[in-house]
């Protein structure tokens, strides 16, 4: 006869941020993030039939499902549309996003407006200059490391992973951590 299996101690969080960093992130209840560089790798990918493709990472994705279940809100604003892009996000249930907009400010301040918040409640991702006005505003701005060079200069945090390759999934793990989510999240993970 199988003996019931014993309780499992918690699991401890591996995850190290500077609280300073932190504190910047507290009050974060919306991140606007960039798409191709940021969501992808910044690759283009053409089928024969002129259709873009793009490719997405599962950390990234179960990151974002993970803020939505504490109540912060992941928003894209991307240059570019696509049936590809437009699929990932409907299966991330996001449906904050302005699409095909060079000029992000606006489309930022009007998801903003939409969800009764300010720029000191938001953090955004980018990695080129298009999204410069976005992260300048934005209580909290990161940028994967591949990033072009003034917008690592003006983010607050660049992440070790790459755009497409986990990035995005270290800033939601950053602000799960600075919402106080991180650990029980974890547990519930870990049981």
């Amino acid at each position: 006869m199988r003996q019931p299996a014993a309780a499992l101690p918690p699991l401890p969080p591996c995850l190290q941020f500077d609280p300073e960093l932190l504190l910047r992130a507290q009050p974060v209840r919306v991140v606007f993030f960039d798409v191709d560089g940021v969501l992808t790798d910044g690759g283009l990918y053409y089928s024969e039939h002129g259709e873009t493709l793009k490719r997405f990472h599962t950390l990234d994705g179960h990151g974002i499902k993970l803020l939505r279940r504490t109540g912060i809100t992941a928003a894209v604003v991307t240059g570019r549309d696509s049936a590809a892009l437009r699929l990932r996000l409907q299966a991330l249930g996001v449906t904050h996003a302005r699409f095909g907009t060079e000029d992000k400010r606006p489309a930022a301040e009007s998801l903003l407006d939409e969800l009764g918040l300010d720029w000191s409640q938001a953090a955004a991702m980018g990695d080129d200059w298009p999204d410069l006005p976005v992260l300048r505003r934005c209580a909290l701005a990161v940028a994967p490391p591949g990033a072009q060079a003034e917008v690592r200069g003006v983010a607050h945090h660049i992440t070790q992973a790459a755009g497409g390759q986990g990035a995005v999934r270290e800033l939601c793990d950053l602000l799960l951590v600075a919402s106080g989510h991180y650990a029980a999240l974890l547990e519930e993970a870990g049981a």
